[in-house]
């Protein structure tokens, strides 16, 4: 074989990409090992080289196919949400009355939420209607792509296929919309006038503020300060659609007076701003509160991710061997994870699902599984889960998403009947896959999914010694570009690592209520 004008530019991930087809479909042809900067550009635009040519037929009509991006039609939307609960192998602990320390009455929660979600809370079917009015604003950027990490793949020299779901295409650029706008729906539909909410790395207060414009009602946001400080355009974001933003701990609020009089220079956290939020709700019988993560109706909206996942993992003939997700309130890793875990559940598939948390916030590796309010001030039910201990201050990493002292109690749950398992990875290793994956598959993440790449590349090193072809399917929850200052300080040497040392988990379990 002939290739013309060869380039002496050593490329070898062009090289391992033509020694890998070609030696795979066509082993009797002679490969040119001089030939890789000519390679690479033949071989994308798919001209000159007939080696290439025909491996790419050949891989074009096999069972996986050459497709990069999977996508559904419009039409082929799910048009309902699914929910765990009615499947789940062994009842959720209910979360408990902070005062009487028995089960929450739903009533309980009408000053906070509108009564449709509080139905969905305690819902028991397993699949609930989405409204047609969300499904026409769903449809602004869903079904989202599924991507095959092809680029990432030849990088790491695996024998694994790497698939994301990618969710940054949303117009606030994360998953957080899937469950913003309905609950902006359901409060509008309810008379409600405003909704108060927290917010970490400004993507959850981005997406309620982008539904709540949509639905005419006013948006109130509490972020947590290390966050407000370090992503101003996040609070510009929410103010061009509406919202008031304010750093938390602030002087808006009592909870936020209060601790701001202990530590003046708090960087917050999320359950501080949970606090502030939910105060401001409860003071106004025209305000309602919204979550964007950790209750079983946030996770219910999620799901809408998976159930897509699934169909496009269908198209390809594809069974995911290992489901990675990054973890910080549960909402990203549930709405990918809950449906394939139904699979599970039904026998029909079998992965192991790996939620992934910040090493400085490891609240399912290194917290404790009890009853702990979901904030700072002992305002919120008291809710079953693993826990660092509601007073939890973390370190100001990168990933404020995921800065929260408590897991989503269905994810909780899973973790402790061991349907799913966890780990912790510090941020340098984070950023690291981070940057491998913008400079070869083109989308910059944001800091939380950070984890759950950093999690898969182990994984491809580990099929790369055993030479086991598994199937990697993780969620790509958002993209980066309000996070480029996280990006600056990890390319400048100036990113540290931060652990959270056990004795300050087991001082902070010391003032966690007494549930017997």
């Amino acid at each position: 074989m002939a290739l013309r004008s060869l380039s002496s530019a050593a490329d070898p991930f062009a090289l391992s990409h033509h020694i890998q087809l070609t030696s795979s479909f066509l082993p009797s042809i002679e490969l040119h090992k001089g030939a890789a900067a000519e390679f690479h550009r033949k071989f994308y635009l798919k001209t000159e080289c007939n080696a290439c040519t025909m491996a790419h037929q050949a891989l074009g009509s096999s069972k996986h196919g050459f497709r990069r991006k999977i996508t559904l039609d419009d039409k082929d939307m799910p048009q309902q949400w699914y929910n765990i609960i009615a499947d789940l192998p062994r009842p959720l602990p209910p979360p408990l009355n902070p005062k009487t320390l028995q089960p929450l009455n739903p009533n309980d929660l009408l000053p906070l939420f509108p009564q449709a979600l509080i139905e969905q809370e305690v819902a028991l079917q397993a699949y609930i209607d989405i409204p047609e009015e969300v499904l026409d604003v769903y449809s602004m950027w869903r079904p989202t792509p599924l991507f095959r990490a092809r680029r990432l793949e030849a990088f790491l020299e695996t024998p694994a296929r790497i698939y994301y779901k990618y969710e940054g295409v949303s117009p606030a650029g994360s998953h957080k919309p899937n469950t913003a706008v309905p609950q902006a729906w359901y409060n509008a539909q309810a008379g409600v006038k405003k909704l108060t909410t927290e917010t970490g790395a400004g993507q959850w207060g981005s997406a309620l503020a982008f539904a709540c414009s949509h639905f005419g009602i006013g948006c109130e946001v509490w972020q947590v300060r290390a966050s407000f400080d370090q992503k101003p355009y996040r609070k510009l974001m929410m103010e061009t659609w509406g919202a008031k933003v304010h750093p938390s701990p602030s002087n808006a609020t009592m909870a936020g007076r209060a601790i701001l009089a202990t530590d003046p220079s708090s960087p917050g956290s999320l359950g501080m701003a949970v606090s502030e939020a939910v105060e401001a709700a409860l003071a106004d019988k025209e305000t309602k509160y919204s979550l964007g993560s950790l209750l079983n109706h946030v996770l219910l909206h999620q799901t809408i991710i998976g159930e897509e996942c699934l169909k496009q993992l269908a198209m390809v003939e594809e069974t995911p061997d290992v489901i990675i997700g990054c973890t910080g309130g549960g909402s990203n890793f549930s709405g990918l994870a809950f449906p394939f875990i139904r699979e599970k559940l039904k026998g029909r598939i079998n992965p192991t699902i790996r939620a992934v948390e910040p090493a400085a916030c490891p609240s399912l590796t290194k917290g404790v599984y009890a009853y702990d309010f979901g904030d700072t001030a002992g305002i919120t039910p008291l809710l079953k889960m693993h826990t660092l201990g509601h007073d939890f201050v973390p370190d100001p990493i990168h990933a404020g998403g995921l800065r929260y002292h408590g897991m989503a109690p269905l994810v909780s749950h899973f973790y402790n009947l061991g349907y799913i398992e966890a780990i912790a990875i510090p941020q340098v290793e984070c950023f690291k896959a981070a940057l491998q994956f913008a400079r070869l598959e083109g989308i910059i993440p944001a800091p939380e999914p950070t984890h759950a790449l950093a999690a898969a590349i182990r994984e491809c090193q580990h099929c790369r010694e055993t030479g086991e072809e598994k199937v990697i399917l993780l969620a790509l929850c958002g993209h980066g570009h309000f996070d480029l200052a996280a990006y600056e300080k990890y390319m400048a040497g100036e990113m540290v690592d931060l652990q959270y040392p056990q004795e300050k988990v087991s001082e902070a379990m010391a003032r966690i209520p007494s549930v017997t």
